[in-house]
């Protein structure tokens, strides 16, 4: 996840969410293990962070991107069976 996020933001410090999503499944996880969070505000303005999570097993790799900057970490997965809590397709 480190890596893949850290050769994203060199090329493109605000990627999309569908960009994002597409690094991360073509670094080989699996398209239903990975959540990402909305680019966009509902007013249409870029967000000040994204985040990104893969499950894996019962934990949760959670990345973050945030001025072109990247912080990963490991957390448990939530009762929903989710790494988000609430909506994020």
């Amino acid at each position: 996840m480190e890596s893949t996020l850290k050769t994203l933001v060199a090329g493109n410090p605000k990627p999309d969410r569908e960009t994002l999503r597409a690094a991360l499944v073509s670094a080989g996880i699996p398209n239903a293990d990975v959540e990402v969070s909305v680019s966009r505000t509902p007013t249409g303005l870029d967000v000040d962070a994204m985040e990104a999570a893969a499950r894996a097993g019962d934990s949760c790799i959670m990345g973050q991107i945030r001025d072109g900057g990247v912080v990963v970490t490991v957390l448990p997965v939530l009762a929903t069976g989710k790494c988000f809590v609430g909506d994020a397709r």
